[in-house]
């Protein structure tokens, strides 16, 4: 799936989950969507001679719904025909920095070389510190991004986050999801491509100052030479050698010696000849140590760019994802995989349990119910023969009774060892049958309930596992969204 169509299926996720009483979208939209990808999926499937696939499918039903959309509301077409800055930026920092480069040395005389020009040193100085910087960053692991801040790649990726007016309610929410997930997931992707415009820039900036010093050397004589307080003819030699060495190494230029560094000091009115060499020899530098370099790295970043781009990282595994596979028939049924603690399952909350898994992952969802943890038992021990990072599970979740008070050292540490050891992430399923059969006749349990379940979910995100409340005796009082109705943590 490349990056256009996984944009459109984020959309489409967003939308659908948070249209959860469907006003913008009705059971007929959705099943006529779906309907008509699946067709269009198994024709492109016939044609290739190969099973259905679910990519095809996601990206028919996602263009079907945001067209049908667009139509109804002409606020959300505007929205979809909204374009990322990342293109203009692409274009316009090099260009910024080209006209930058050339203007640099109007800084100094207009009509001398100056053999330790501060700024042409920055140029070369600052562009080595980078390339060390890139060579650190690279050798030592670290879960950001990149150097980018990510206010700076959210912005640069979907622009401003306004969601535009005169949308209906479920389509605002929708598009608010949208523009928090698409960040996120594209990070990486926008990272490289502003690194790309970032190395081009640095090179269009050495390229504008090389062009500067060739420019005015055509209409003035550059008298060259040096001057410093603190440094020797001696010391000034050393430099330029090290300086100037690759440039020397691969073009054939004039060298220069202790004694020419010892005339061309600026004791006296310097005389207006040898400037052409030194033109030379800082844009030979120039270019082999900062026009070369960063073409190579933005080359670099516009090749991973563009496989990142085309071959874009969606989890289909999601459970939203495992729901419409269903569907199209690319997957088989999705697993709900439930690990109580310290919690007894009897026969009808086992069928409450199978209710929720088919609210959540549709008609045809497998229910995975694991022996209970005893209570303060250690994890380790108690999960010794589960295989937390089973590919055929769509959910994992944890399921405690809402009438027992959450603990750090029992509950917390069962936890987070879920949390550590599930690549998926976690949900976690609040039962609160046995504390409504015992209490539920009593004065002020409504606000007791309340307050126990906001203790919960507290405990529980304090802890990375956010919670969904059900009862397992009665499910239909917590009606779950198909496909989106567990909150599931972040992979570690």
């Amino acid at each position: 799936m490349n990056e256009r169509n996984a944009r459109n299926v984020v959309l489409m996720r967003a939308i659908e989950t948070a249209d959860t009483k469907h006003e913008i979208l009705s059971e007929d939209d959705r099943l006529y969507a779906s309907r008509s990808a699946r067709e269009l999926a198994n024709w492109q499937a016939a044609e290739g001679k190969s099973a259905p696939s679910l990519d095809h499918f996601l990206q028919q039903r996602a263009e079907l719904i945001l067209k049908r959309l667009a139509e109804r509301t002409p606020a959300f077409s505007a929205f979809l025909h909204r374009r990322p800055l990342m293109p203009l930026v692409a274009v316009l920092l090099p260009i910024v920095a080209f006209i930058a480069g050339a203007g640099l040395d109007r800084i100094g005389n207009p009509h001398r070389v100056d053999l330790l020009s501060a700024p042409l040193l920055l140029i070369v100085g600052w562009n080595l510190l980078v390339y060390l910087a890139l060579i650190v960053w690279a050798l030592i692991p670290s879960k950001r991004t990149g150097w980018a801040s990510s206010q700076l790649l959210r912005r640069l990726a979907v622009g401003t986050r306004a969601v535009p007016r005169k949308l209906p309610a479920p389509l605002a929410a929708g598009l608010g999801q949208y523009l928090t997930d698409w960040p996120v997931l594209t990070a990486k992707l926008a990272h490289l491509r502003l690194g790309r415009s970032v190395h081009l820039a640095a090179a269009a900036f050495a390229l504008g100052a090389i062009a500067s010093l060739y420019a005015r050397g055509m209409v003035n004589q550059y008298a060259a030479g040096w001057e410093s307080t603190f440094l020797d003819a001696q010391q000034v030699h050393g430099i330029l050698s090290v300086l100037f060495a690759p440039a020397l190494a691969v073009f054939p230029l004039q060298g220069f010696s202790l004694a020419d560094i010892q005339a061309l000091r600026f004791v006296q009115e310097p005389s207006p000849a040898g400037g052409a060499r030194w033109v030379h020899l800082y844009a030979a530098t120039l270019l082999l140590l900062v026009v070369l370099p960063r073409i190579v790295l933005a080359i670099v970043s516009a090749l991973r760019a563009r496989r990142l781009a085309r071959h874009f990282p969606l989890d289909l595994e999601q459970p939203y994802f495992r729901l419409l596979a269903d569907r199209v028939g690319a997957s088989g049924p999705a697993v709900l995989r439930v690990v109580p603690y310290s919690v007894t399952v009897d026969e009808a909350r086992h069928k409450g349990l199978a209710q929720v898994a088919a609210m959540v992952l549709g008609e045809q969802a497998q229910l995975m119910l694991r022996p209970s943890s005893p209570y303060g038992e250690e994890p380790k021990d108690s999960l010794r023969d589960a295989r937390l990072d089973d590919a055929g599970v769509a959910i994992t979740a944890v399921l405690f009774n809402l009438a027992a008070t959450p603990e750090r050292e029992n509950h917390g540490a069962f936890l987070d060892y879920l949390v550590r050891g599930t690549p998926r992430g976690i949900a976690v399923l609040l039962d609160e049958s046995s504390l409504v059969e015992r209490g539920a006749t009593q004065p002020g349990f409504e606000a007791r309930l309340q307050e126990r379940i906001a203790l919960w979910r507290q405990f529980c995100n304090y802890h990375r596992a956010p919670a969904t409340v059900v009862d397992l005796l009665h499910p239909e009082q917590h009606p779950l969204e198909l496909g989106s109705g567990l909150a599931v943590s972040s992979a570690p």
